[in-house]
């Protein structure tokens, strides 16, 4: 067995990085080579002892279910605007695992705190540029045909602090938070306006919520008509307050403030509604002193979680590197991982299944020898796009020099790799290289 194990766990690139396929041929056998210890022990030579909890009669079972207590830290950071209220939670992505987003652990921007919708009272209308005016009550959409699909959602913000001068010490959640994926249930908007009627001059679509602030944003009809959603449920129940509760617009790979919460509203038009959110918020100064407006999709984009800063390494030896990665053109195809900071690469192994515009998982085995290594992650999507180098995205989307700086960072969308160092104790931390 040692022998099929030897040549299973056969080098694909520098610094450590094995085979992807070692992981579908090795099975126990690799997983007793990787960890370097016997996985089961003879139950004749150490028996097992009651544990203190196997002692008496555990508490009820709730019925709704929570996390074990001894999870307890494992949880949203929350950032708190100047004039209160929460402004983000961000999801601790090198806590979890898989693609699924809990969504208790659901990033969340918000601008003026969580409205208090009464559902039986709350209405969508779509009108405008339509044949006729229509008013949708929860439940009047519920007898719609619904579908369900899984798809993340991303802050247009999401690894803005990848655009710092030099790099941020601080987690993947710090870093990468403002992304979650989940499955979403709804209506096909596709599905309301063919019944409105749509007018042959509305080109676009206003989105407007039912909170204070009432966030708007213009959104093409043909994304309407394509695969956007009006989603009702995530991951099986009711969508929480915080993700838009009773309603929100679903938009597969489009940047998160477009995804517009609690919505109440969709007014159709031939030109964009030029809202605060679209010219103020979400617009972009580049380099060249060219203002990007109306940045819809979100690029192809991977980073590695495991290991991470705060997951700090226990010695030389076997090691899985695990992340994430996704499109918001479609699949993933490929993630190729280096651990020489990129001098050579890797093919990792896709956790099935790869879905459209949702998170896929990357692993590959890595045996470290101790030194110092830059572990980094590079994805494609089947459409032929590719993660840019972190050079490409300063070069257009970076801090123009002679423009003052007005928020914490210079620009939105940055899809670039992310850099670990591993040092020889083990810490791991962020460098650019």
């Amino acid at each position: 067995m040692t022998k099929l194990i030897s040549n299973e766990l056969h080098p694909a690139a520098a610094n450590g990085l094995l085979d992807r396929r070692a992981f579908v041929r090795g099975g126990a056998a690799l997983a007793a080579a990787m960890s370097g210890y016997t996985l089961t022990r003879s139950v004749q030579a150490e028996p097992l002892e009651d544990a203190e909890w196997m002692r008496t009669i555990g508490p009820d079972v709730p019925g709704y279910g929570r996390p074990s207590p001894m999870e307890a830290h494992v949880e949203g950071t929350l950032v708190r605007r100047s004039w209160g209220g929460v402004g983000n939670r961000r999801t601790p992505h090198h806590l979890l695992n898989g693609t699924l987003t809990p969504s208790g652990l659901h990033f969340f921007i918000g601008h003026s705190g969580l409205p208090n919708i009464d559902p039986a009272e709350h209405k969508l209308l779509i009108h405008g540029l339509v044949r006729q005016p229509l008013v949708f009550t929860l439940e009047s959409l519920a007898r719609y045909p619904m579908q369900t699909r899984m798809g993340y959602v991303e802050c247009g913000g999401n690894s803005a602090p990848l655009f710092s001068p030099e790099p941020i010490q601080d987690t993947v959640q710090a870093l990468h938070g403002l992304a979650s994926c989940s499955e979403w249930t709804g209506v096909m908007l596709s599905t309301l306006l063919e019944e409105a009627g749509i007018d042959p001059k509305a080109k676009w679509m206003i989105a407007e919520g039912a909170e204070s602030i009432a966030h708007t944003r213009s959104v093409p009809v043909y994304k309407g008509l394509d695969d956007a959603m009006i989603a009702l449920y995530q991951n099986g129940e009711r969508i929480r307050p915080e993700q838009g509760y009773p309603m929100r617009l679903f938009l597969p790979g489009w940047e998160g403030n477009m995804n517009v919460k609690w919505l109440r509203r969709i007014e159709l038009t031939e030109s964009p509604g030029m809202t605060a959110a679209e010219i103020r918020s979400y617009a972009d100064l580049l380099p060249n002193n060219d203002i990007m407006l109306f940045n819809f999709m979100n690029g192809v984009k991977s980073y590695i979680t495991h290991p991470s800063p705060g997951y700090a390494m226990n010695g030389p030896g076997f090691y899985e590197i695990s992340g994430i990665a996704y499109s918001g053109r479609g699949p993933i195809e490929k993630v190729r991982v280096s651990a020489d900071g990129g001098r050579t690469w890797a093919d990792a192994a896709l956790q099935e299944p790869v879905l459209s515009k949702a998170f896929t998982r990357f692993r590959i085995p890595w045996q470290w020898d101790g030194g110092p290594a830059v572990l980094q992650s590079r994805a494609w999507d089947a459409a032929g796009h590719v993660q840019p180098e972190r050079a490409e995205i300063l070069a257009w989307r970076g801090q123009n020099p002679d423009v003052p700086r007005v928020t914490a960072f210079p620009s939105h969308h940055y899809n670039g790799p992310t850099s670990w160092a591993v040092s020889a104790d083990g810490g791991v931390s962020h460098v650019y290289v």
